[in-house]
């Protein structure tokens, strides 16, 4: 193998660590295969990452810098599609990510996702006293139980999803970060998706309340541009428009980033938001309870005081990034990387989050090992970096940090059920275990 002859990356992500390692190894970038024969440039170096996540010449619009994409040689059949199509600040460029991400930013402020603090410490109450009465000193599965049912009712509440959505989005969005899924398997999800967002949408129009989703509803509605103010389309019909239609308004200048959102724009905003909030944080909880239960000594040392829940947070985020790859970026113009190494002008750039989070070079020779003390433990990219930075981060690190400190003085004796690997999601993109089987063993004494 060489920088020449590209090596597929692992659609099922069977051993991702073992495969960043191999990146790293080729030097600033090197050539790799995604699942449906798409060539791109994948990053394993912490520095070359940092350095291209801030770099102009580098964006994410493929309706703008990914000849395969504009010309249809990759199209709505790639199985990965959806991770380029969706138009929203996570897939925008220059001017466009600043107007895209302002109603975003606008809604979603830290201030906002600190005061969440309050229902995030009554929703793990709850589910702590589940788990108590549902198995006294028994094994349970804290991914499907705990893990999952947290972030689930935070972000949900936040975004004014009714119930009756929970249930198919669960599935779509396990689908959708099912990087092993068949083209036609992805397509329907996809057809799925634009039933519940339309749905979801319709339902806030009709009844709007304090939630993300009707605060940028209304900055959607309440544009002064006559064509995304009036905009009829429904959520299906917003999703198939053309790449020209999907790219309107691009390189406008910052005196319109403020501008209103179409209705593709809208939906696809609202598909980023509480996809990533959702799927990252259920895998970011687990990790770190996983991590301290087989590291026994490590949760000793945040007993004794001598670390922090937040430091086991950082820890974790960075050995396990929820998210391992970040699909895609294009290459604006040729970029010298060194080394003899040049991506060239629309090429697919593939980020590596997962590898950054154990770069010797940063994080030093032991850097696969847990260790809530490491000097470096807050040097990763697992939340991005530059303008990309995750929005959620906030809530992110406030919902994990809460739910493990509740869980071991809940259950001080858990320990994990069985020996042995645990199985992990069957995705090159979701970062996470399939199941979290645990003895809780008897309840901490309730104080009065």
């Amino acid at each position: 193998m060489n920088r020449q002859c590209p090596f597929a990356i692992d659609a099922l992500g069977g051993d991702v660590h073992a495969e960043a390692a191999r990146v790293r190894e080729q030097g600033p970038a090197t050539r790799v295969l995604l699942p449906g024969g798409v060539s791109a440039w994948a990053v394993g170096r912490s520095a070359d990452m940092r350095r291209l996540l801030v770099d102009p010449r580098v964006s994410k619009d493929a309706y703008r810098h990914w000849p395969a994409w504009i010309s249809g040689e990759v199209g709505e059949q790639w199985p990965l599609a959806i991770w380029v199509s969706v138009q929203n600040m996570i897939t925008a460029y220059g001017s466009e990510h600043a107007r895209l991400r302002r109603p975003a930013a606008a809604a979603f402020t830290a201030r906002r996702a600190a005061g969440l603090r309050p229902r995030i410490e009554e929703v793990v109450g709850e589910l702590l006293e589940d788990l108590a009465a549902s198995a006294p000193g028994g094994a349970v599965d804290l991914r499907t139980r705990f893990a999952h049912e947290l972030p689930t009712r935070i972000v949900f509440e936040l975004f004014g999803i009714p119930e009756h959505s929970w249930g198919p989005l669960h599935k779509i969005i396990n689908a959708f970060f099912d990087t092993g899924i068949t083209a036609e398997e992805a397509q329907r999800n996809a057809a799925d998706l634009d039933v519940v967002m339309a749905d979801l949408v319709a339902h806030r129009r009709r009844h709007p309340g304090d939630d993300m989703t009707s605060a940028l509803i209304a900055a959607r509605d309440t544009a002064t541009d006559p064509r995304t103010a009036t905009d009829p389309r429904t959520a299906t019909d917003a999703r198939t428009a053309t790449a020209a239609d999907a790219g309107a308004g691009a390189g406008a200048g910052a005196e319109g980033a403020g501008a209103g959102l179409s209705e593709k724009e809208l939906v696809d905003s609202l598909i980023l938001l509480f996809t990533a909030g959702y799927e990252t944080s259920v895998n970011l909880i687990c990790t770190a309870l996983h991590e301290l239960l087989r590291n026994p000594a490590q949760l000793a040392l945040v007993r004794a005081g001598l670390a922090s829940w937040e430091d086991v947070v950082e820890e974790a985020l960075r050995i396990e990034p929820p998210a391992f790859y970040g699909l895609l970026r294009f290459a604006v113009e040729d970029i010298d990387m060194g080394e003899g190494v040049v991506i060239g002008q629309g090429d697919p750039i593939l980020i590596s989050f997962g590898s950054a989070g154990r770069d010797p070079e940063v994080h030093g020779a032991d850097a696969d090992r847990f260790d809530v003390l490491r000097a470096t433990r807050g040097q990763h990219l697992s939340f991005g970096f530059g303008t990309h930075h995750c929005l959620g981060a906030t809530l992110a690190r406030l919902e994990c940090a809460v739910a493990v400190r509740r869980f071991f003085e809940t259950f001080p004796a858990a320990a994990l059920a069985g020996a042995g690997e645990l199985g992990r999601v069957e995705s090159f993109i979701s970062n996470g275990l399939r199941e979290l089987p645990v003895v809780l063993g008897p309840r901490a004494p309730v104080a009065d």
